[in-house]
Order: structure tokens, then C-alpha cells, then sequence
């Protein structure tokens, strides 16, 4: 494949080495505004292009890959406000869009385990909190991995909304940004006699560049909107 990275920090150069790695080849990074015109010719050779850039920032440049008819795999979390218009812009345009809160193997299957527990123990009286912590670069606050955690928990419990204040009737989300924390997330269910926990902690970011080369080898010639589930489904 040739891709287009979109965003060079710290992932952009993770995705970069694990694509090398696969025989894969880069034939654009963008880190800037002005480099979509700047590496024009570049981007318009990829067959993928690859987005862990910032929040701000992602909805422009997915629109800008569906413009140029790129498929697209979008890595950054904190725009999903605008998702439904960028799922209907994408189905309407008969574009390619793969997107995920988390693309790590690891962090997906805690996904399922979250749906399993919190559907056996809501019926026992658990309650539920969440933890998650970052690296201190990172913007958005909670994690969308914690946020699709916490909505998972809403959806099959009596909670109605998650907080970052601990309120009794709401999901609490603590969070924390320090250091060069990879990602660690944890739902805990407490009762009067016990507490379980499921905890997931990357040690490297190459778990998620592993999952965002998978994701691209899977989005080459499909139209649509694809996410982990369907990535581990085939």
C-alpha cells in the first residue's frame, strides 16, 4: 500500500515504522494545514491514508480524503459529535471511512468483556465507575476509549450519563494526564461484599499501529463505514 500519514507526532511515527516494517510505503505525511498542497502530487499516489492527527483537525481532514477519493482510517477521538454527519457524508458520497476509538487487539476485546459484566452484574446491584489515564499531550478528555466504555455500561444499566464529577446517580469517569502514559483503562463494578475489575494497559504504542495497518489492508477496495468490529468479524 501507499499511504498517507495525516499527523506525524508520536503515533504518525509508530504507524510509519510498523508500515516499513510490512513493506508498506509512505508517500505522504502531513502535519500541517498548508502540506495538502504542498505534497499535492504525493497524496493523490496513496491508495490509504492514515489519520492519528488532533480533534480539531480530523473532520477537515476526513473531508478532505473523501474530496480526493482517498479511503480513510481515522485514529484521533474527540470529534465524534460531528460522526453522524461524517457517517452520512460517507455512505451519501459513496466513500471509505474505518474508524475507532481504540485500534489496539488487547483493548477490543476488553470492549466485550465490558458488555459481558456489565449485563451479569447490573442484575446483582454493582455499581460502576471508570478509570483512564494518558500521556499529558493528549487533548481529549475523557479518552474515546473510555467514552465508548461508559456508553457501552449506559446502554445495558440503569445509568443515564457519565461524569467527570463523582455524582452518586452518574457514571464517574476519572481521568488522569501525566507523563508519557501509553493508555490505561479500567471499569470496576462494586457491590456491598466485592469489587471486579477488568483493566487493560498498552506498553507501546505499536499494539495501535499494528491495528491502524490492519484497518487500512482491510478498508483497500470496500465503500462504507468500517470499525474494529467488522476488522475482527472477518
Amino acid at each position: 500500500m501507499k499511504i498517507a500519514l495525516i499527523g506525524y507526532g508520536k503515533m504518525g511515527k509508530e504507524i510509519e515504522q510498523e508500515a516499513l516494517a510490512c513493506q508498506h510505503t509512505i508517500c505522504a505525511k502531513i502535519d500541517q494545514d498548508n502540506e495538502w498542497q504542498l505534497h499535492h502530487e504525493a497524496i493523490r499516489e496513496a491508495d490509504i491514508a492514515i489519520d492519528f492527527s488532533v480533534p480539531d483537525k480530523a473532520v477537515g481532514n476526513i473531508l478532505k480524503c473523501f474530496e480526493r477519493n482517498i479511503p480513510v482510517v481515522v485514529g484521533v477521538t474527540g470529534w465524534y459529535e460531528q460522526l453522524d454527519f461524517i457517517i452520512k457524508t460517507c455512505l451519501e458520497q459513496q466513500k471509505s471511512l474505518f474508524y475507532a476509538p481504540n485500534f489496539s487487539i488487547g483493548m477490543n476485546i476488553m470492549f466485550n468483556l465490558n458488555k459481558r459484566l456489565v449485563r451479569l452484574a447490573s442484575k446483582y446491584g454493582y455499581q460502576f465507575e471508570l478509570f483512564e489515564a494518558h500521556h499529558e499531550q493528549k487533548l481529549d478528555k475523557p479518552s474515546g476509549t473510555a467514552i465508548k466504555l461508559a456508553n457501552d455500561i449506559i446502554e445495558a444499566s440503569e445509568y443515564q450519563k457519565w461524569t467527570l464529577n463523582k455524582i452518586n446517580t452518574d457514571l464517574f469517569i476519572d481521568v488522569i494526564r501525566q507523563g508519557d502514559t501509553k493508555g490505561i483503562h479500567e471499569v470496576r463494578a462494586q457491590s456491598e461484599i466485592d469489587k471486579l475489575t477488568i483493566r487493560h494497559e498498552a506498553f507501546s504504542r505499536k499494539g495501535f499501529a499494528k491495528g491502524a495497518i490492519a484497518a487500512a489492508t482491510f478498508l483497500i477496495d470496500k465503500k462504507g463505514v468500517f470499525t474494529m468490529t467488522d476488522l475482527l468479524n472477518e
